[in-house]
């Protein structure tokens, strides 16, 4: 498999682990209500999606609300998730790969 192939696909599998532990957490915060600070999975979900929290609300405007960054956060992560899919669909093209 050729590098560049390689690199895209490994971004784009940290892109869905990222994703699915915001929809994870989304999921948990729902269930648990007020006591998901106390529930240790959803801080652990917290510990995997604050590096993209983090760069969101760092890109965003400040008239944005914190509680709506990790959606915003998600749904950037959908984008570029989708993203690497054409990119990776093209250089597979590009190299003749089937994938």
């Amino acid at each position: 498999m050729p590098f560049d192939i390689l690199l895209v696909s490994i971004l784009r599998t940290l892109v869905e682990v990222a994703g699915f532990a915001l929809l994870g957490q989304g999921a948990l915060a729902v269930l648990a209500g007020k006591y998901r600070e106390q529930n240790a999975f959803y801080r652990v979900l917290r510990i995997v999606t604050a590096p993209v929290v983090r760069s969101v609300r760092f890109i965003t405007p400040r008239f944005v609300l914190d509680a709506h960054i990790p959606m915003l956060a998600f749904f950037l992560l959908f984008w570029l998730w989708i993203v690497l899919a054409v990119v990776k669909r093209h250089l597979c093209s590009l190299h003749g790969v089937a994938c």
